[in-house]
């Protein structure tokens, strides 16, 4: 994949698995403000499920041992950012240019050189 339009592409699926939900609870009479709630709490389970994960790759429940590996986690992780992205592209029609703009905000609090982009190859200091 071409590294410059990964995340548009990422974010055409983000839209289209939304769209498919949408419309999956549109036809069980389900308002968009209660699929809101719904993909909310999705956020939740799959959270659930990192965290069970991580108990198991540290293998802390001794009822259980070591039941899941850290690819299991990084699994699970995974469902979570993915899960919370449709949830915000579900809630907000500009959902990538808002998470952008949030991404920048939250980036400027712990990274305040970081606002801007670093520069591309034959821009700036880089060399070529």
């Amino acid at each position: 994949m071409d590294p410059d339009t990964e995340p548009l592409a990422a974010w055409d699926t983000i839209t289209a698995l939304a769209a498919r939900f949408d419309a999956s609870d549109a036809e069980q009479g389900l308002r968009p403000e209660e699929s809101h709630l719904l993909q909310v709490l999705k956020i939740g389970e799959e959270f659930g499920e990192a965290a069970q994960a991580v108990i198991g790759a540290k293998g802390t429940n001794p009822r259980k041992g070591r039941s899941h590996s850290w690819d299991d986690v990084h699994d699970e992780v995974c469902d979570v950012v993915i899960t919370g992205l449709v949830a915000l592209a579900r809630m907000r029609p500009d959902a990538a240019s808002y998470f952008t703009g949030q991404l920048a905000l939250k980036a400027a609090k712990f990274l305040p050189a970081a606002v801007s982009p670093p520069p591309q190859r034959g821009e700036g200091p880089l060399p070529q």
